[in-house]
């Protein structure tokens, strides 16, 4: 293996199906969003129409602590991750394999791409809360995704969910199974995205979000780490020798690359 050689964290030809993977669930959530009225239902189901409010929005359970602690420590938790990685100089010397290194700038990207590109497309969104909608004690109208929205109206800010990516960064876990343990992989990276799932779903008791918003929020998640799985192992492959006999692959890959992305 060349000296400056990644291994490839995927097999040659997993990008299709994470790409159709991917799309079709996109379609799905945008079918719900646009042709059912299951994000109202759930609404409906979480709100006091005699007293006007969501029962749980200040409750100490998804504001105190869902919207408050839990997020704090996801964050600092992210930042840590990121930190680490920027300090790569000194986890050399602990960790003399690069092994860590490796899987360490994947998960430290994740950190940083999941939160940051969720929030900016939250903030180009004219979706609203169902807080704010009249039929939920607010002052907007409810406009599906695909609908004409005028221009007249105040954006809403709040597709997608912002606060289920401070836990759906943690997607980025299942690399340290990969190549050799890809159940294992795939398993971890699941159970991330079944917790930041819970994460909106507090926010949707409050009436903050709805059912598609914190769906959307996981798709973003899955497909940034799709993206850096699959740029990551187009790289690898492109640093072998020209004949390509040489494969990484299923290798042990205790000599992997100093370099993660160019």
């Amino acid at each position: 293996m060349p000296h400056n050689a990644t291994p490839a964290l995927l097999p040659p030809r997993a990008g299709v199906p994470m790409l159709a993977a991917l799309t079709a669930s996109a379609l799905l959530i945008l079918w719900i969003g646009a042709y059912t009225d299951l994000d109202l239902r759930l609404a409906n189901a979480m709100y006091d129409a005699r007293a006007h409010t969501f029962p749980w929005r200040h409750a100490w359970l998804t504001e105190q602590f869902g919207h408050g602690l839990l997020k704090s420590a996801l964050t600092a938790l992210a930042a840590i991750a990121i930190l680490l990685c920027a300090g790569e100089q000194l986890l050399r010397k602990r960790y003399p394999r690069p092994w860590w290194r490796l899987r360490l700038r994947l998960l430290a990207a994740c950190a940083m791409l999941i939160p940051t590109a969720t929030s900016l497309l939250k903030q180009a969104s004219k979706s609203h809360c169902p807080w704010d909608l009249e039929r939920f004690g607010g002052s907007q109208q409810y406009y599906r995704l695909l609908e004409h929205v005028p221009a007249w109206v105040e954006a809403g800010k709040c597709l997608p969910g912002g606060h289920a990516s401070t836990a759906l960064w943690l997607v980025g876990v299942g690399v340290f199974w990969l190549p050799h343990r890809p159940r294992t992989a795939l398993a971890a990276s699941g159970a991330s995205v079944a917790f930041g799932a819970a994460v909106g779903w507090l926010q949707q008791m409050r009436g903050a979000h709805f059912l598609t918003h914190t769906l959307w929020s996981v798709w973003i998640a899955c497909a940034i780490a799709a993206g850096l799985l699959w740029l990551q192992s187009l790289r690898s492959r492109r640093a072998l020798q020209p004949d390509g006999q040489r494969r990484i692959y299923g290798q042990h890959d205790h000599d992997a690359a100093e370099h993660l992305l160019p």
